[in-house]
C-alpha cells in the first residue's frame, strides 16, 4: 500500500518485559502518567502491539467497555477516505533486544503465529477508527472479524531487522469493512529507503449493533488517490467473485461432479480395501490427521469479553506447521494463510479442539513442492453433547531449502481421501485455491 504524507506518524512498538540488563524503569511503565492503566483492558493477554494500540486509541477503546446500549445509534452516516483510517506501527528490532527475543523463531526469523495476532489486532484497531463517529451521546458499533481473504508471504521476516506494518479500509459494503495490511521490511543492509513489501493481508470485518446484535451500516468510503481507487475497484470485484462462489459453490453441490470424486477416490479404496497393494507415495488424508485442546482463558478475551481472533489464528498456525513438519518429514516453511471463516464466537470457559490434516499437495516444482492443509476449531460441550465449528483455517506450506537439499530426492507424498466427504473437502479446496489464484 503506498505511504500517504497525511498519514499519522508510525507507533512504536515496544518489549512488554523488563530487561534484565535494564536498572530503571522504561518510559511506558505502569508509573508513567501518561500510560493507561491496565485494568481498563478487559483481559490481560498482552502483545506488545496491542499494549501499543491500546495506549494510542484509548479513548475509542474505553467507550467500547462499557457502550450506552439505551443511547442512540448512529443516524447519520459520515463519508471518510483511507487516509483517515490508515496507521502504522513500528518495530524496532534493530535497537530493542528484548523485542526481538518476544519475536525470534529458531531460524532467526520473525514468529509468524505471532504476526497474526498483531496484524488482526491492528485490522480491529483500523475498523473501529473508520466506524468512529465521535460522537459519545451514540452507542458504537460492535465490530467483527469475519474473515481473513488472503495472507502472503513475499520473502522471509528477519528479526534483526526494523520491521513496518501499515494498512487501511479500502473498501467498505453495507455493513461490512476490507482492510488491507502490508508488512514492509528493508534488505539485510539496505536503506529503510528501499524495503519492500514482505507480506500482505487481507482481512474482512462486519458490524453489528451492540444492542439487536444484528448487522449494522457502517461510514461510506471515498477513495481519494490512485492507488486506492485501484484497491477499491480490485476489493469490489473480490467482493463479487465472493458471491457468485457462493452460488456455483451451491450449484456444484447440486449437480455433483462425479468424474472428479471417483478419480480421488479410486486410490483410496486400494488403501482401505488391498492395502499392501497401495501406491507408497500416496497416504490416506486420515493419516495425517493431528489434535490439540484448550480450555479458553480469561486472559485470552478481547475488548467485547470473547476470545482474541488473533490468538486462534495463532493456535491454529502452530498446529498447521507440526502438521507439515511430521507429514513432509521436513522443516516446512510458510508461505500463505489461503483462508480464514470465523463463524461462530468463542467464549471465555468454552472446551476448543483444533483439529488439522493435510488436504493435497502438489509437486510440480520439486524445488518447492506446496502442502495445503486445514484446520478446523470445534467449540465442544461435553454437558450439552453438542460441537460446533466455530472457525476454519487454510495454510498452504512448502519446504524449507536447506531442509529440501539435505533429503535430496525425498518426496512429498499425495493424499487420498477414503470418503465421499473427504473427496468434497479437497475439490473445494482446490476450486477455492484455483480461484483465489487468478483474482
Amino acid at each position: 500500500m503506498d505511504s500517504n504524507s497525511s498519514a499519522p506518524n508510525p507507533i512504536p512498538i515496544f518489549s512488554t518485559f523488563t530487561s534484565p540488563f535494564e536498572g530503571s524503569p522504561r518510559k511506558t511503565d505502569s508509573t508513567s502518567s501518561t500510560r493507561k492503566p491496565l485494568s481498563l483492558w478487559p483481559g490481560m493477554y498482552h502483545s506488545p502491539v496491542t499494549n501499543a494500540l491500546w495506549e494510542t486509541r484509548s479513548r475509542i477503546f474505553e467507550r467500547l467497555l462499557d457502550p450506552p446500549l439505551d443511547a442512540p445509534p448512529q443516524s447519520e452516516l459520515l463519508t471518510k477516505t483511507p487516509s483517515g483510517s490508515r496507521m502504522t506501527i513500528l518495530y524496532n528490532f534493530s535497537t530493542d533486544y528484548i523485542l526481538r527475543e518476544q519475536y525470534r523463531d529458531p531460524w532467526n526469523e520473525v514468529r509468524i503465529g505471532k504476526l497474526l495476532e498483531d496484524l488482526d489486532a491492528l485490522a480491529g484497531t483500523i475498523s473501529v477508527k473508520h466506524c468512529s463517529d465521535d460522537d459519545s451521546t451514540t452507542r458504537p458499533l460492535y465490530l467483527v472479524t469475519a474473515s481473513v481473504d488472503r495472507m502472503v508471504l513475499k520473502k522471509p521476516i528477519s528479526v534483526d531487522v526494523d520491521l513496518h506494518i501499515s494498512g487501511a479500509v479500502t473498501w467498505v459494503g453495507r455493513s461490512s469493512i476490507e482492510i488491507q495490511l502490508d508488512i514492509t521490511q528493508p534488505a539485510t543492509g539496505e536503506s529503510a529507503v528501499t524495503e519492500s513489501v514482505a507480506l500482505t493481508a487481507t482481512f474482512i470485518f462486519v458490524a453489528r449493533d451492540y444492542k439487536t446484535g444484528k448487522a449494522a451500516p457502517v461510514n461510506r468510503l471515498s477513495p481519494e488517490t490512485e492507488r486506492e481507487k485501484f484497491l477499491y475497484e480490485a476489493a469490489e470485484a473480490r467482493n463479487a467473485l465472493r458471491k457468485s462462489k457462493i452460488i456455483n459453490d451451491k450449484k456444484g453441490i447440486e449437480n455433483g461432479d462425479m468424474n472428479r470424486f471417483q478419480v480421488l477416490l479410486a486410490e483410496g479404496r486400494i488403501f482401505c480395501d488391498m492395502p499392501a497393494l497401495a501406491d507408497r507415495d500416496s497416504i490416506l488424508l486420515r493419516d495425517t490427521r493431528l489434535e490439540n485442546s484448550l480450555i479458553c482463558q480469561p486472559q485470552q478475551r478481547n475488548i467485547h469479553g470473547r476470545i482474541f481472533g488473533g490468538f486462534l489464528m495463532h493456535r491454529a498456525f502452530e498446529l498447521a506447521f507440526s502438521t507439515a513438519y511430521a507429514f513432509a518429514g521436513m522443516m516446512p516453511s510458510f508461505l500463505e494463510v489461503d483462508h480464514v471463516d470465523f463463524l461462530r464466537p468463542v467464549d471465555v470457559g468454552d472446551f476448543l479442539r483444533f483439529k488439522s490434516c493435510v488436504l493435497y499437495t502438489e509437486n510440480e516444482n520439486s524445488d518447492q513442492p506446496l502442502i495445503h492443509l486445514e484446520v478446523v476449531a470445534h467449540v465442544t460441550r461435553p454437558e450439552m453433547r453438542s460441537s460446533e465449528v466455530s472457525n476454519r483455517f487454510y495454510f498452504t506450506f512448502t519446504v524449507r531449502p536447506e531442509a529440501k537439499a539435505s533429503n535430496n530426492g525425498h518426496r512429498i507424498r499425495k493424499v487420498v481421501p477414503a470418503t465421499e466427504e473427504e473427496a468434497r473437502r479437497i475439490i473445494e479446496r482446490m476450486d477455492a485455491d484455483s480461484l483465489q489464484s487468478f483474482s
